[in-house]
């Protein structure tokens, strides 16, 4: 029985990404998107290549940490955190400096190469900033593992400060495209996402910016989320899948099909693949027994454990799916 020929897309993909090593257009994103179903497992083969070729085959591992829960001031209608919202979730105060150091020692632990502090709020004062650097250079001191961060919205000079404490990276998701971001948040705009974006690279740390599949968007709002994310430079980028909170405005929303999830996967190596792509929020409950799936259509990173306010699947679990898939875990984070 003859194999069909490839879909012209994907035959101008693999050029460009494999031969001339350079990330593909909107235009040939567009004809990824619309490819039909019979042809998603040549998709991820493809992604699987760009992986590969751009990035190796190692995989990333990190964990995270909410050191401050609940009572956020901002509307974001997908997070159980916004105090807004009537969400099952108990407020905690700052974690100690000490409890940090232990949660990064267990990540090392684990063969966990990264330590993410995530607190929610709309941006940190003096006293969170503070706190959240004297954590930092107790973890160096302590834990040989990098130091994350994600503090919300940066004013000027906190970036710089959090990196001359040694915070290696700093996450902010953009979380949706510039068109349909008002849709999932209306007490501050995509345009001060960008900003803080931008401080974080500016101060010389890895930026860390990803999105949620599953609110509503369209493909064409993936897209552009993929585009700036790519413009801007980013290093990771989280892929969260949205797993609704009960009592947030999207808590009824339906969960996003598989394979339209892996698609958005592929679609977003392609789109940027000299980045880490990170498995985060959403990828159990969305995917099910095809997580692996993911980790040969493009992701080379996992968030192992717990989220911030979701039960993940054990570290051992997916240590497992790494050694049955002969991926290596990377020694330190990929760059």
């Amino acid at each position: 029985m003859a194999v069909p020929d490839l879909p012209t897309p994907l035959v101008d993909a693999a050029a460009t990404l494999l031969d001339r090593h350079v990330a593909i257009d909107r235009e040939l994103a567009e004809q990824l998107v619309a490819l039909s179903d019979e042809h998603l497992p040549q998709l991820f083969a493809l992604a699987h290549q760009v992986r590969l070729a751009w990035m190796g085959p190692a995989v990333e591992v990190e964990s995270i940490i909410s050191a401050k829960t609940g009572g956020c001031p901002e509307d974001c209608t997908f997070c159980s955190q916004s105090a807004r919202y009537r969400a099952d979730v108990v407020r905690e105060p700052m974690l100690a400096t000490d409890r940090l150091v232990e949660l990064a020692r267990q990540t090392k632990a684990i063969g966990g190469t990264e330590f993410c502090i995530v607190v929610a709020v709309r941006g940190p004062d003096e006293r969170m900033l503070s706190a959240v650097i004297e954590a930092t250079a107790a973890t160096r001191k302590a834990v040989d593992i990098e130091v994350a961060a994600s503090l919300g919205l940066l004013k000027d000079g906190q970036a710089e400060r959090l990196a001359a404490a040694g915070v290696h990276r700093y996450n902010h998701n953009l979380e949706a495209g510039p068109g349909f971001f008002p849709q999932i948040c209306t007490t501050h705009s995509f345009d001060d996402r960008v900003a803080t974006c931008r401080r974080v690279v500016a101060a010389g740390m890895e930026l860390c910016s990803g999105g949620i599949f599953g609110m509503g968007e369209s493909w064409s709002d993936r897209l552009d989320l993929a585009f700036v994310l790519h413009d801007l430079g980013t290093r990771e980028i989280p892929c969260n899948f949205l797993n609704p909170r009960p009592g947030t405005p999207l808590g009824d929303t339906r969960l996003l099909p598989p394979l339209e999830a892996l698609r958005c996967v592929a679609l977003f190596r392609c789109i940027n693949p000299g980045a880490v792509l990170r498995y985060a929020g959403g990828r159990e409950v969305v995917l099910r027994d095809l997580q692996a799936y993911g980790m040969l259509a493009g992701i080379n990173g996992l968030i192992v454990g717990n989220y911030l306010t979701t039960l993940g699947r054990s570290a051992e679990a997916d240590l497992t799916m790494l050694a049955d898939l002969g991926m290596p875990v990377a020694a330190a984070p990929l760059t």
